[in-house]
């Protein structure tokens, strides 16, 4: 099924992809919806998306992704909500804890669940994904520890775990910048004939950077096989998109001679379906793909940020109703795949992945405080020197001031 993600009557795929759609098509209706600051009211021109399950839980088809979902389990539909409750878990627990001052940052994914374990799950263990900062879900499906995840937001390590363990790159906070990452390591995969693929996650706001846009000439020119996975949560810290774009970010992929599809970011089978169907795009030869998945950040940009101060309530509430986690639940009750006790059973499993994040995170030990004076230069800088006698100084103060 394709679905009017708010008014629009344009096509899914930009003119790059297949030509048409071949998913039925809703009637076309003018709406208004409330953005930023509260009291701009505008015109939606957002266009159609790809969903397999609506916000009620009920499976809809649609005759050019089903069958990339078409040999789903009952057990391995309930792995993806076991993903979903545990990353939302995790997630809560790191909120709490830099709250409780034992983190110095932490960039939530709450709402935005479905589409990083829809994707995650859609990649192999040979492919290679470079994230944001924000893919803990993405993280959880190649197989990182969680609790590897926090020591940067605490400031211990620079990210915890060793990349080719997992084919799953460092956290990155430059804006935009992992794309070209991703780009050059696809192209490296091109020539040595691999028969793998690469995934880039950036968010809505990442799109506005030339790194991005950089990404996306090379890829194209290359025919690099890579998959530009952006989570569009509709706001790049207090920005909304259309304060970003004036098409749909989807449709940017058709100015560079690739594909570009929007997905429903809330829909964990459409995501694991359409990336599916870019990352074999990517390893047959065919080059890149940019999927857009249509999402919302339910909590804060950052524990640094709060959202009440640009965005209406009323939006988040109508976002709620979208949750991605209680979409699959009713679907599963739906089609009798779980039962009560299974639920009561991931409940248990939830807990006790709360406490070991907790523990895990306050056994951590404390940096070296010095460690910020090595390597910065190859052979050593008078200035360095000066700098540290000075820290040392300033460290000792603290000593002195406790022994008195």
């Amino acid at each position: 099924m394709t679905v009017d993600s708010s008014a629009a009557s344009e096509p899914r795929r930009s003119a790059a992809g297949k030509a048409g759609t071949t998913g039925s098509k809703t009637g076309t209706k003018r709406t208004t919806r409330t953005t930023a600051h509260r009291t701009t009211t505008k015109k939606s021109t957002d266009p159609e998306l790809v969903q397999l399950l609506t916000p009620e839980g009920e499976r809809v088809e649609n005759a050019e992704y089903d069958a990339y979902v078409a040999g789903i389990t009952p057990d391995e539909l309930r792995g993806l909500y076991r993903d979903m409750v545990l990353t939302r878990r995790f997630d809560a627990e790191a909120t709490a804890l830099q709250r409780q001052g034992e983190l110095g940052l932490w960039a939530s994914l709450l709402g935005q669940e479905a589409a990083q374990i829809g994707s995650g799950r859609a990649t192999r263990e040979d492919d290679y994904v470079f994230p944001t900062y924000r893919e803990h879900g993405v993280a959880w499906c190649r197989g990182v520890d969680p609790t590897n995840l926090l020591g940067m937001f605490r400031g211990v390590n620079h990210g915890g775990w060793d990349p080719n363990t997992n084919n799953f790159h460092l956290y990155t906070i430059v804006i935009g910048s992992q794309t070209l990452h991703a780009t050059g390591y696809a192209m490296g995969v091109a020539k040595d004939g691999a028969d793998s693929a690469v995934i880039a996650y950036f968010g809505d706001g990442a799109s506005s950077q030339g790194d991005v846009a950089e990404s996306f000439t090379f890829s194209a020119v290359y025919n690099a096989p890579v998959v530009f996975f952006c989570q569009n949560n509709q706001w790049a810290i207090s920005e909304p998109t259309e304060r970003q774009t004036r098409v749909p970010l989807y449709q940017r992929a058709q100015g560079y001679g690739f594909p570009g599809v929007r997905v429903d970011g809330n829909d964990v089978l459409a995501c694991l379906a359409v990336t599916k169907w870019a990352l074999e795009r990517a390893r047959s030869g065919e080059g890149p793909t940019l999927v857009e998945a249509y999402t919302y950040r339910m909590g804060a940009h950052t524990t640094s940020d709060d959202p009440t101060k640009y965005r209406a309530d009323e939006e988040r509430e109508a976002w709620e109703a979208k949750d991605p986690i209680l979409r699959l639940r009713r679907y599963l009750e739906a089609s009798n795949h779980a039962d009560e006790g299974f639920f009561a059973e991931l409940e248990v499993e939830s807990e006790a992945l709360g406490r070991r994040v907790r523990e895990a995170v306050r056994a951590m030990p404390d940096p070296d405080n010095f460690a910020v004076f090595e390597n910065v230069y190859a052979d050593g800088h008078a200035l360095v020197d000066e700098e540290r006698a000075q820290f040392a100084a300033y460290q000792a103060s603290f000593a002195d001031v406790e022994g008195a």
